[in-house]
């Protein structure tokens, strides 16, 4: 198993000495040693997301963020505005749904990317619309949507602007205040290499004004108890968090910290482009736009004649690179590669070596080696 070489969007290979934080002794959650931590997790957080605001961490997987950011902001009944172009975007409007919020959809052709005219159309047709709903990075298609400028655009209205940055914080350009984003949203399991299991969440000083208006249906996601809990001496949660996942976040964030966030996301757009370019060599096509393709996950059309089990199968049985496949309709269709997290020129240049050996063995009229090839002159 420690073998399979994860190339995922999520979840992504941890790196040791985060692993090793998790052998850290278990302390009492209500303690100034936990509080410490909390503390200086919720600031690393902040400066990943690059805000002035302050940050949550919250025990749960980034859907337990996309809940917080809709139940805490928007009443039942109100209207929210959800862009959707893949899964996760269906994902907000359904958690919308689910607390009674009038979803009102901005449906979008999987494989591309939103206009944000399109957004300003709607909203100047839509006055009552309190919140707008936009995945940055849209894993199911491989699709980055063009956050800052949308928030040129959400400038000029009252609604909230809500982001989920769940698969491109830490390996993509995310500045919350700059791009002027209300709610933003992430989970430790992608970019920031973390194991599965947190979220994190940040609020703008309107987004707390509406806070305070909003009859909230949600009880363990309750983001005024967060704040309270925070704001105690020692600082704490109010429900009892995973506090060995707590020190690998923690652990996660100082590499990034350490590594520096600019390169952190240049490393991250290198890798994509490379696999761009390695895609092309070996005569494969990719799903999504190239103009608006993500810089963590790459979705690739599946060649005529290969089933996902022959393919995929065969990358992880045989050569144990273990890639997604579609979603949805997409299923059978598409297979991406995740270059997120701690990934270089060694994973992506095993990852094209077993996908050249996997297409040539499943008898595609293919140079095996081309990809690798194609890698190694991108980081030449």
């Amino acid at each position: 198993m420690n073998d399979i070489l994860l190339m995922l969007p999520g979840p992504t290979t941890v790196a040791p000495r985060v692993l090793q934080a998790m052998n850290q002794a278990v302390v009492n959650h209500r303690s100034a040693i936990y509080g410490e931590i909390l503390t200086e997790t919720n600031e690393l957080m902040s400066k990943t997301f690059q805000t002035q605001n302050d940050s949550y961490i919250l025990t749960g997987s980034g859907t337990s963020a996309m809940e917080a950011a809709l139940a805490n902001t928007v009443n039942a009944g109100e209207k929210v505005l959800n862009i959707v172009g893949g899964k996760f975007g269906e994902r907000f409007m359904k958690i919308g749904q689910a607390h009674g919020i009038d979803t009102q959809e901005l449906a979008v052709k999987w494989g591309t990317a939103v206009d944000p005219k399109t957004i300003a159309e709607t909203l100047d047709e839509n006055e009552d619309i309190k919140a707008i709903t936009v995945i940055h990075n849209e894993t199911s298609t491989g699709v980055a949507a063009p956050i800052e400028e949308i928030g040129k655009v959400m400038k000029n209205y009252d609604a909230l602007y809500i982001v989920d940055t769940v698969s491109s914080l830490g390996g993509d350009y995310v500045d919350v205040d700059k791009f002027g984003i209300d709610v933003c949203v992430t989970g430790s399991q992608k970019c920031l290499a973390a194991p599965p299991g947190m979220a994190a969440i940040t609020l703008s000083d309107d987004a707390w004004k509406q806070v305070e208006g909003v009859t909230s249906n949600c009880y363990y996601l309750d983001m005024k108890a967060y704040k309270k809990y925070v704001d105690k001496v020692p600082p704490q949660t109010p429900y009892t968090p995973s506090v060995s996942l707590t020190y690998a976040m923690h652990e996660a964030l100082k590499i990034i910290e350490e590594e520096g966030l600019e390169t952190r996301v240049a490393r991250h757009h290198k890798a994509a482009e490379a696999s761009v370019k390695a895609v092309k060599a070996l005569g494969l096509e990719l799903f999504a736009d190239e103009k608006v393709s993500s810089a963590t996950v790459t979705a690739v059309k599946m060649p005529e004649g290969i089933t996902d089990d022959q393919f995929r199968g065969t990358t992880r049985e045989k050569y144990g690179v273990e890639l997604a496949g579609g979603q949805d309709h997409l299923k059978g269709n598409i297979f991406r590669i995740g270059h997120m997290g701690n990934i270089g020129y060694k994973q992506l240049a095993i990852t094209f070596a077993a996908i050249g050996m996997t297409l040539k063995g499943l008898c595609v009229d293919v140079d095996p080696g081309a990809g690798v090839a194609s890698i190694t002159e991108s980081y030449l």
